[in-house]
């Protein structure tokens, strides 16, 4: 595992020692400040990885030290450790860019925890800007999926490596949350680019249609085929056939296709030749098809053949780092799509954005915001330019707070990871992906918190 440079800026030396022997002993390389003037100073004249910070110090204070740093070098990773003040100064620190806090007396499987966390980001986002560089050589741009969360950044890394093959991928994920794009960056990436992409929905046609539509027919396959149909599989030759909605083909419709998987040949209707054709499939579905192949609905072999490699989309309510960019791109695009002055939108317009769960995902997001752009009077989007209001949200923030400041964030930890493993069902794979932490992590926090999984 790769190792970080970190440097400890802390007044108490007590702190500092204990921080710098543990992590020294793990391999990585340190510095200490002991104080927010001194530490300042390091980074403009250093390299540093990540800063574990005190957030209460004479002099500068850690939000003062965090806002200078990250003028300095944006790409270096805050830690703020704290003991004082309230729940606000955690929240404005992970504002200013702060990426996790860590509260007093220091445990250090904690720290180590969220070093590991530091370094796998470091190695994605590096894997991102590698795999940009090299599309950038061919002309190619991600910029139609606007991310930023962990798990977008590794979804399209894996793209990026799942492209190279002939291998079928399904792609899973609820309505909304952008499966087709998913699947045009996947064949945009691959050798197969200069070939069309032919986009299906399995559930917009009836079967009868949607066969012809998939294989073709020749004249006089049935009442009304006046002419022989070339079908989306002979479109797509070479290139890639991406079958939406793919839970709801018909059995017979199924058994055509894994035929087609199996041999690689197609037979248009009323023809008993068969045609060979090059095509890669990408499939996607909102359906649970595992539970569709135990009630018989959906074959297994099939769905075997089709999740050779499977990649799941998240909601959009679980990657919502990705929000303050994808409102941004929105919010830019409708004004220019529109010809409307708007500079920006209120900040109360936004925070009610941010906290929304967006049930219709990406898909939603994008109708609120054109809609907010459409109606808005003034130069800036307001809250009576969306479609809910203020008391349509309730979440933890709104609760009385009391007692120290670590006690109210363990609190609110406590509550969030309780809520994502009601949300997982107790699944700690997905109750981790929820709140954005390692599992790692969050057996570290059900341990610390005694939480019943």
């Amino acid at each position: 595992m790769r190792k970080l440079s970190i440097l400890i800026v802390d007044d108490e030396k007590s702190q500092r020692e204990l921080l710098r022997d543990f992590l020294r002993s793990k391999g990585h390389t340190l510095a200490e400040a002991a104080n927010g003037e001194t530490a300042v100073s390091f980074v403009q004249n250093g390299h540093f990885d990540l800063l574990l910070l005190d957030y209460k110090m004479p002099g500068m204070d850690g939000l003062q030290v965090l806002q200078e740093v990250k003028r300095i070098n944006p790409e270096i990773d805050v830690v703020i450790i704290t003991a004082f003040g309230t729940i606000e100064t955690a929240v404005e620190a992970i504002k200013a860019g702060a990426i996790d806090y860590i509260t007093k007396p220091v445990e250090l499987e904690e720290v180590l925890l969220i070093i590991d966390r530091v370094i796998s980001r470091r190695k994605l986002i590096r894997e991102n800007e590698l795999l940009k560089e090299e599309l950038g050589k061919k002309g190619i741009t991600t910029d139609k999926i606007i991310y930023k969360s962990p798990q977008m950044t590794e979804l399209i890394n894996m793209a990026s490596r799942v492209a190279a093959s002939r291998a079928s991928v399904l792609i899973q994920g609820e309505s909304g949350t952008g499966k087709e794009l998913l699947a045009r960056l996947i064949h945009q990436l691959s050798p197969r680019v200069h070939k069309p992409i032919i986009v299906v929905n399995c559930g917009a046609l009836q079967e009868n249609l949607l066969e012809s539509e998939l294989f073709g027919h020749e004249k006089g396959a049935y009442t009304g085929a006046s002419s022989r149909r070339i079908g989306r599989f002979e479109e797509a030759d070479g290139g890639t056939l991406f079958l939406d909605e793919i839970g709801e083909l018909s059995p017979g419709i199924q058994v055509k296709l894994l035929r087609f998987l199996q041999e690689r040949e197609i037979a248009r209707l009323g023809s008993n030749t068969n045609i060979s054709v090059d095509v890669r499939i990408i499939s996607a579905t909102n359906r649970d098809l595992d539970t569709q192949v135990k009630g018989g609905a959906f074959r297994e072999d099939l769905f075997y053949r089709l999740k050779v490699v499977t990649m799941s989309l998240p909601p959009l309510r679980e990657r919502k780092e990705d929000l303050p960019a994808l409102i941004d791109h929105f919010m830019e695009k409708f004004i220019r799509e529109n010809g409307k002055n708007i500079r920006s939108m209120t900040a109360e317009a936004r925070d009610l954005l941010l906290k929304y769960d967006y049930p219709g995902n990406v898909r939603e997001l994008v109708n609120i915001m054109e809609r907010a752009v459409v109606i808005a009077r003034d130069d800036y989007i307001t809250v009576t330019d969306l479609p809910f209001k203020n008391d349509s949200f309730t979440d933890f923030s709104d609760k009385k707070l009391s007692g120290s400041l670590r006690e109210s964030l363990e609190d609110l930890e406590q509550h969030l990871i309780s809520k994502a493993m009601d949300k997982a069902t107790d699944n700690q794979t997905r109750a981790a992906e929820i709140l954005g932490m390692s599992e790692r992590m969050l057996r570290y926090k059900l341990k610390k918190y005694d939480l019943k999984n």
